[in-house]
């Protein structure tokens, strides 16, 4: 892998930590050529009234995986979300999500990415796929990308 791609991965994972949405996530991020992996921890804030994540937290972790996995391509604009289906096919109470995003088709102007979330014993709680398209914004220092 070349410096600059690593330098790139190192800046995405910085502009993920530094939005301001993830002070109230708390997540993790490592990303490397075409895949993503997001870690969130569950806590009560994150649960709906009986008493299990809220479908919004898997959402989140499934799409910025596949998200970030397909910036890591990307090395000059930010990507836009353009559609996004998730399946929750588990509830998750305690411990960990962990959510692996990979590309699995490389257009000339759209990406399409999937993710699949576990809790803490590796089982699947949910899944999702989306397509992606670049956007006209830059990366930059002031959008955290540094």
């Amino acid at each position: 892998m070349s410096q600059q791609n690593t330098d790139h991965y190192r800046k995405l994972e910085h502009m993920y930590l530094s939005a301001p949405i993830n002070d109230f996530f708390r997540p993790t991020i490592q990303i490397e050529r075409g895949r993503a992996v997001i870690t969130n921890p569950v806590r009560r804030e994150l649960f709906h009234a009986a008493g299990a994540v809220h479908g919004s937290t898997y959402f989140k972790v499934l799409d910025d995986a596949a998200w970030f996995a397909v910036n890591s391509l990307v090395t000059d604009v930010f990507v836009l979300t353009t559609t996004f289906t998730t399946y929750l096919t588990r509830p998750v109470t305690s411990g960990t999500l962990t959510a692996i995003g990979e590309v699995v088709n490389e257009g000339r102007t759209q990406w399409l990415a999937q993710a699949v979330v576990c809790d803490d014993e590796q089982r699947e709680v949910g899944r999702g796929s989306g397509t992606f398209v670049r956007s006209r914004s830059p990366l930059t220092p002031e959008i955290g990308y540094a």
